[in-house]
């Protein structure tokens, strides 16, 4: 029996009626139907890696096959990186044990429960990443993160040829729902790595390894409570410029780290990217593939469909606007098609800090399909330059930024018109 309908996993009836709909979708247009998962998965590994996903895309014609053509991937990966160990050819080895992480983590994405086969998985991609950790060419700390009455796993990444006890900037990242801790920051040349920040990459309710192996389940508040944790955290680290902390959040992360920047209320700044905004996410769960929907279930640890729908529709950061004091981005796709952009602009309408928002038009979710995003700014590059120029203390305006079709930015002052023309689209 498939891991995704075994005895005890959430059933969600667009799942449970649409699965051969999903299936022959995946067989015209490819693993990558409902987001960019190869290419966001490749992304941190670099091009050394594009036969390994290439093979993964090759393999996974209908959903069932998604899990084990990623496993395969992941295998054979790590028994290159045990040969290359073995020749003590240790930057090759880094660089393989660091892929084979990643991959056997996109092999427990379609698995909606912790069975036996996620949790082996799951230590397979954990032993893998932490083989890489013990040969990075940067400073890689493993750590725990209070948490309630638990502690949630993490990585304090270091940025490179910075001395120990040189307090730097800190990034809290939090990756959205399909993600995991090990891929936030970039085997080579990370971003946020690269202009001198600490990133702390942690799976949080309802994420990676705490929610696999610890069984954290993601709540209507948690991420506030991570945030404050995390945060603390990071002020009681000896390296760490506690008055320069910023969070990060990509996906449904940017529900997560909005809900953060309103709890911690003297961050340096929050940036969110590829938006999850719509109070009650009916189009996450009820319009956009149903695979989003039952993952959810499971991260949230919900069974019965009813129950959960009553839940979800508390979830809604409108509320938290006004509590939010750190100058704010998000970055969004004008056609978003798991959160409709005018929630957004409503949002960020109704903070009272500076904020900022950079549209691309005629994109999607993931920034991927258009000429908006290829021809203008790079949405990691913006970032990674905007949170360092606020931890730096850069003055900003309050603004709206749009990309069009040609890569053009016309910028222009934030007002509330704004709101309605995005409505109008």
């Amino acid at each position: 029996m498939s891991e995704s309908v075994a005895s005890g996993v959430p059933r969600a009836r667009r799942w449970d009626e649409q699965r051969w709909v999903v299936d022959n979708v995946i067989k015209a247009v490819g693993i990558e139907w409902d987001q960019a998962r190869i290419s966001y998965t490749l992304g941190p590994c670099g091009t050394e890696a594009a036969g390994d996903f290439a093979g993964v895309r090759a393999r996974a014609r209908r959903f069932s096959d998604i899990s084990r053509a990623f496993e395969k991937a992941a295998a054979r990966r790590e028994r290159m990186a045990r040969a290359f160990e073995a020749g003590r050819a240790f930057v090759s080895a880094r660089d393989s044990w660091f892929i084979a992480a990643l991959l056997y983590g996109g092999a427990q994405w379609p698995i909606f429960e912790n069975n036996a086969r996620n949790v082996r998985l799951d230590d397979a991609k954990t032993a893998c990443y932490q083989a890489y950790v013990r040969h990075a060419d940067r400073v890689i700390h493993e750590v725990s993160i209070p948490f309630r009455d638990t502690t949630l796993p993490a990585y304090l990444h270091m940025p490179p040829g910075v001395p120990a006890g040189t307090p730097v900037p800190a990034v809290l990242g939090i990756s959205g729902m399909d993600s995991f801790k090990e891929m936030r920051c970039a085997l080579y040349g990370d971003k946020l790595l690269q202009r001198g920040f600490a990133v702390l990459a942690i799976d949080g309710p309802g994420q990676g390894t705490a929610l696999v192996r610890r069984g954290i389940r993601v709540t209507e508040d948690a991420f506030a409570d991570v945030g404050r944790a995390a945060v603390a955290w990071l002020r009681g680290h000896p390296d760490v410029d506690g008055d320069r902390i910023a969070v990060f959040g990509a996906s449904f992360g940017s529900f997560w780290a909005t809900q953060v920047a309103a709890a911690v209320p003297d961050l340096a700044a929050c940036a969110v990217a590829f938006v999850c905004h719509e109070p009650g996410l009916r189009t996450l769960f009820e319009t956009a593939s149903p695979t989003f929907k039952v993952r959810f279930m499971y991260m949230a640890g919900f069974s019965d469909e009813e129950e959960f729908d009553r839940w979800a529709a508390k979830l809604d950061v409108l509320p938290l606007a006004e509590r939010v004091t750190a100058p704010y981005l998000a970055i969004a796709g004008e056609d978003d098609e798991l959160s409709p952009v005018e929630h957004t602009y409503r949002l960020l309408d109704a903070m009272q800090t500076p904020k900022q928002m950079l549209v691309y038009e005629g994109e999607s979710h993931g920034l991927h399909t258009g000429t908006s995003s290829s021809l203008g700014p790079h949405a990691g590059t913006y970032v990674a330059d905007w949170l360092r120029a606020r931890v730096d203390g850069v003055p900003m305006d309050s603004e709206h930024s749009f990309v069009d079709l040609a890569g053009t930015v016309q910028t222009r002052p934030w007002s509330a018109e704004l709101v309605d023309e995005a409505s109008e689209r």
